[in-house]
């Protein structure tokens, strides 16, 4: 009807004018039913119970001075008694459009206040703390206004210092090092189990060929010996020429080998250990040889130096005899001056002449090539021995020439 008026289940309907009023406000509220509304006498609006949602994004400061953007999200509506829609309709019936844009300042004061007595590790492990502090805190003003807060929620906390991704990178870290090792883990038995099942399937797919093979190749062979025995047999006696053909080449290799073994390779050897040894006997040989003709040339030479040695004595010894025969005869040739003898004078020739016989008989002996046994002795004995000859000499004409001497100096006897 025109002037029957029904509220919707979420709205209440407010008449004004009305002088019957059942609670102590100036308008009637009705709800849950309808109403008679009198034109021009009496005036009808609707206020709305629905659930309303207020976004709230505010720059809050924490206890620790550090800037947090916070965005939460509340859920309201206009309280279903009298007294709330009474103060919410004397608050927003003229501005329910507004309803949500107030409420969220209100609880957007209400949230830097409690935030600021909080530490960021407090705002990000206790939300629900911080949501019902704020609720408490905006309870009485909300009670004013006539809402009912049904949640009141922080939806996400921005940190533009970094504050909050520094306090989470080390369990962020340790998330994913576990998540990592976690899926390697899984990676590593679904590689595993992969590698199971290919090596199950492929021992099956192995099985399955060698039993197939197997079978083709017995039906094959059953094949073959019905269809090749003769092939067969001929290839049998092949084999066995075959065989033998390289039993006997085998045996021809070890001949080859025993007879280039005999008939080059001792040889070879003998040959050089024939020519080693006569390398040996050459050198030997010729150091032997170098040995004498050293040993040679130094026994000639000693005995050239004795010969030269000898020689030199020889004259020395020569010399001093004719010296000593020189100084005898004129010694004898005085004596026999002086006594007047003729004898003495014969023997003073044979006494003149007996240096020089002693000076040629060493002349001889110095020039002559004579081997001396005994080196220098052999020498003074030869020289010694023409000497004494000479001497001999000397002593017989000396005794001669006594006895004519005395002979003549004895008187001759008397012949009476």
């Amino acid at each position: 009807m025109l002037f029957w008026h029904v509220p919707a289940p979420n709205e209440a309907l407010l008449i004004s004018g009305s002088k019957r009023q059942a609670q102590d406000t100036q308008f009637r509220i009705v709800t849950g039913h309808g109403s008679f509304v009198m034109p021009i006498k009496q005036k009808a609006r609707m206020l709305s119970l629905a659930l309303r949602e207020a976004e709230i994004s505010e720059d809050c400061v924490t206890q620790q001075g550090i800037r947090l953007n916070v965005r939460a999200v509340t859920v309201f509506k206009v309280g279903d008694d009298s007294v709330s829609i009474s103060n919410a309709a004397r608050r927003f019936l003229a501005e329910q459009d507004r309803m949500e844009e107030l409420v969220g300042r209100i609880f957007a004061g209400h949230l830097r206040s409690i935030i600021g007595g909080l530490t960021v590790e407090q705002i990000i492990r206790e939300r629900d703390r911080v949501a019902q502090e704020v609720k408490a805190g905006s309870h009485n003003e909300m009670e004013k206004l006539g809402i009912v807060v049904d949640a009141l929620q922080i939806q996400e906390i921005e940190d533009a210092t970094g504050y909050i991704t520094n306090l989470a990178a080390p369990h962020a870290a340790a998330v994913a090092s576990q998540a990592r090792i976690a899926q390697a883990r899984s990676d590593q038995e679904a590689a595993q189990r992969e590698q199971e099942a290919a090596a199950l399937k492929a021992q099956y797919e192995r099985d399955t060929a060698i039993k197939r093979a197997g079978f083709v190749a017995e039906t094959e062979q059953a094949n073959a010996r019905a269809a090749q025995a003769g092939p067969l047999a001929s290839a049998k006696a092949s084999q066995e020429v075959i065989e033998e053909q390289t039993a006997l080449a085998q045996r021809q290799a070890n001949l080859a080998a025993q007879r280039l073994e005999a008939e080059v390779r001792r040889p070879a050897d003998a040959e050089a250990y024939r020519q080693r040894t006569l390398a040996e006997a050459q050198r030997d040989r010729a150091k032997f040889e170098a040995e004498g003709e050293a040993y040679r040339r130094t026994t000639l030479a000693t005995a050239e130096a004795q010969a030269i040695r000898v020689q030199a004595d020889g004259t020395a010894y020569a010399e001093r005899t004719t010296a000593e025969a020189q100084a005898a005869a004129n010694d004898a040739r005085a004596a026999s001056l002086r006594n007047g003898n003729q004898e003495l004078i014969a023997a003073n020739r044979v006494v003149e002449n007996l240096p020089a016989l002693v000076d040629a008989a060493a002349r001889g002996i110095a020039g002559s090539n004579l081997t001396i046994l005994n080196g220098t002795e052999g020498v003074n004995q030869v020289a010694a021995g023409i000497v004494g000859q000479g001497l001999a000499i000397l002593d017989a004409l000396k005794q001669s020439t006594g006895a004519v001497s005395r002979a003549a100096a004895t008187p001759p006897a008397d012949p009476s």
